[in-house]
């Protein structure tokens, strides 16, 4: 069986791992998910990742992070573009999550790079996700 978006795949497993209170979790490795995972990581939303090379394409581990009462720090993570339904916005037009509490990670000429790093650069691209 074939995958039509590992990147939503990845999503919701740290989604789901978080409603479990895992402490980590294991994906498929690509270029873009260890990007978007070491800009989750910068943010603070999750504790620390790791890549595990085997002899297919690799496995990244991710170290969910969790606050003083056990509950988990990203409290919802969402997909933004589709495979189906790219979304794509200018330097002009980047999403504000929850009014600056959270943050858009967007996949833009300078890498993959959060909200606030792309206004900072000054540079548009395919928003990936939002997270808060």
């Amino acid at each position: 069986m074939s995958m039509t978006d590992p990147m939503a795949d990845m999503l919701t497993r740290i989604r789901n791992a978080g409603m479990a209170s895992h402490a980590k979790l294991d994906v498929p490795s690509s270029n873009v998910k260890v990007a978007v995972a070491t800009v989750l990581k910068d943010l603070g939303y999750i504790k620390n990742i790791k890549t595990i090379s085997d002899n297919k394409q690799g496995i990244l581990r991710i170290y969910l992070k969790y606050d003083d009462s056990q509950e988990p720090i990203i409290h919802e993570i969402k997909r933004v573009s589709t495979p189906g339904r790219r979304v794509y916005v200018g330097k002009d037009e980047i999403p504000r999550v929850k009014n600056g509490l959270g943050a858009s990670i967007l996949s833009t000429s300078k890498g993959v790079l959060d909200d606030v790093a792309a206004r900072k650069v000054q540079v548009g691209g395919e928003v990936i996700c939002t997270v808060w």
